[in-house]
């Protein structure tokens, strides 16, 4: 009888070890957090990206990308939200008055530039399906953009034109053609 019990405990003591060898679920192998990092430091290459990794992947927004760093905004914008991000091209910065981009860069004009991008920022998803023309909405550091509808296309202010819309997994990103300034 005592024999039995130790090879029944020896059995089970065995079995637990096997469901612990270092198997992982799917999710904790595919996220990992480095230490000190916001929620922009969490590496995960199984979930739909982000507003910041969908914008760091693409050519025509090393501008913005490079804005988004230096405003230190990048954690900000890699949270849950749901935030809508009006996503100027780099040639939309390059129709800036020459050196604006480059000075706005610099870590003393900081708060202007979060000031600029905030006014890039709703919180909350807009589809662009869902726009009217007329409305307005209120940005994430203040201020009001416009919607306007004007053959068929989608404009912010009057000026700027959505020419692309990119739903991500913390909200949506509109491609525009203009940077929107504060007034």
């Amino acid at each position: 009888m005592k024999n039995i019990l130790t090879l029944i405990t020896i059995a089970v003591c065995f079995s637990f070890a096997a469901c612990n060898s270092g198997s992982e679920t799917p999710s904790a192998a595919a996220a990992t957090t480095q230490p000190g990092a916001g929620q922009s430091g969490v590496k995960d290459d199984a979930s739909a990206k982000n507003i910041v990794q969908v914008a760091s992947g693409s050519k025509d927004h090393t501008t913005l990308v490079a804005a988004v760093v230096a405003a230190e905004l990048v954690d900000a914008l890699s949270n849950a939200g749901p935030f809508t991000v009006f996503a100027p091209t780099n040639e939309a910065f390059a129709k800036l008055p020459a050196g604006t981009v480059e000075t706005l860069l610099k870590p003393e004009n900081k708060e202007k530039l979060q000031n600029i991008l905030g006014y890039h920022t709703y919180v909350g998803t807009l589809k662009a399906e869902y726009m009217n023309d007329g409305q307005s909405f209120g940005q994430v550091f203040g201020g009001n953009i416009k919607i306007t509808k004007k053959d068929g296309k989608i404009m912010i202010n009057g000026k700027a034109t959505i020419i692309a819309s990119i739903p991500t997994s913390n909200g949506m990103i509109h491609v525009i053609d203009e940077v929107l300034l504060p007034e």
